[in-house]
């Protein structure tokens, strides 16, 4: 086990990329702190990091309020030490025909997507930057740079989110924050993808073509990579694909 490093809070952090990301920092020597809207689902992965020797925690948040955000990281700091890594998550993945995508359907999209990723951010901001370093991430996605078919809402979404990225990045590099957009053009290789295209296509998990979908293991560890980049050459945003990926 690697000395403990700090604090890396996941906020928005499901079964897959999240999970992912909290093996990776937790085998890196950090307490991963896994946070979603209901803690109990990631019970079982904070059981199996602390069987392997890791320090894991799960906590329920609803990023898309204020009081929680900070309630958690208030605690956090409290109570398990310096948070030295954030990474946003929370995602809002609809689509839809314009025609058929409500106010409350648009509105709730930008809600957890962008003011979400907002909130944690800026409240990660907070405590970096008295002790002048610290990494914050956010996931991105295709939709971040095109707005694709059905997805007004998940596109809007997305599209403010990496500005809320860049502006952050922007004031807060030159403090020794380094804030990373990661934007994943891809599909993901996990369960939810392999039944979304089990319904549309009727393609079972095991006749996916090798490689032709992102492994969450893959995302963990360039995000990993950003976290390690020397301050004279860090990157911003980074595009993650498969070979086979047509963009």
């Amino acid at each position: 086990m690697a000395e403990g490093r700090g604090v890396a809070i996941l906020v928005g952090a499901g079964d897959a990329i999240g999970a992912a990301v909290a093996r990776r920092f937790a085998e890196g020597g950090y307490t991963v702190c896994i946070c979603r809207r209901d803690a109990a689902k990631s019970q079982e992965l904070v059981d199996e990091l602390r069987a392997a020797g890791l320090e894991a925690h799960a906590f329920s948040v609803d990023a898309r309020q204020e009081v929680e955000v900070q309630k958690l990281f208030a605690d956090v700091e409290t109570n398990l030490g310096s948070i030295e890594v954030c990474l946003f998550n929370a995602g809002s993945n609809v689509n839809k025909p314009l025609l058929d995508t409500t106010e409350k359907l648009f509105f709730k999209a930008w809600e957890l997507a962008c003011y979400g990723g907002f909130l944690v951010g800026r409240e990660a901001a907070r405590y970096m930057l008295p002790r002048g370093r610290g990494t914050i991430f956010f996931t991105g996605a295709t939709a971040s740079v095109r707005g694709g078919q059905g997805f007004a809402a998940f596109s809007s979404a997305k599209f403010g989110l990496r500005a809320v990225a860049q502006a952050m990045a922007r004031e807060l590099g030159p403090k020794n924050i380094h804030v990373v957009h990661l934007l994943i053009d891809a599909g993901v290789d996990s369960e939810a993808i392999h039944q979304r295209m089990k319904a549309a296509r009727g393609i079972e998990a095991s006749e996916i073509p090798p490689d032709s979908l992102t492994k969450t293991s893959s995302i963990a560890e360039a995000y990993w990579f950003a976290h390690q980049q020397t301050r004279d050459g860090w990157t911003h945003e980074l595009d993650l694909r498969p070979s086979v990926e047509k963009w």
